[in-house]
C-alpha cells in the first residue's frame, strides 16, 4: 500500500523536495536573492545621487572658473581667504 502510494505521488514528492531545497538551502535561494536585489536598488539609488552631486560639481566648477569674481568670493567664503589689508571677523551661531 505504501510502495503504492510513493508510486503515485513519487514526482511530486521529488518535486516539492527540489522547491524546497532551491528556496531554502541552496547557494543562490530565494532568500538571498531577495537580499542582493535590495542591495541593488540600494546602491542604484546611491549612484543616481553621487551622479546628481556630481553634475552640480561641475556647474559649480564651471561657473567658478568662467568669473573671477566667483572664484574670488568662493576663496573668501569657503577657504576664509583676505587681501592683505583686511581683517576677518568670523561669527558662529551656538546650537
Amino acid at each position: 500500500m505504501m510502495l503504492e502510494i510513493w508510486k503515485k505521488y513519487r514526482n511530486w514528492a521529488i518535486l516539492t523536495f527540489v522547491f524546497v531545497w532551491m528556496l531554502v538551502f541552496d547557494s543562490n535561494n530565494l532568500i538571498d536573492l531577495v537580499q542582493l536585489r535590495g542591495e541593488i536598488s540600494e546602491l542604484n539609488e546611491k549612484k543616481e545621487f553621487y551622479n546628481s552631486e556630481i553634475e552640480k560639481l561641475k556647474k559649480e566648477e564651471k561657473e567658478l572658473f568662467t568669473n573671477k569674481r566667483n572664484l574670488e568670493k568662493f576663496a573668501r567664503e569657503k577657504y576664509l581667504m583676505k587681501k592683505d589689508n583686511e581683517d576677518i571677523f568670523i561669527i558662529r551661531e551656538e546650537d
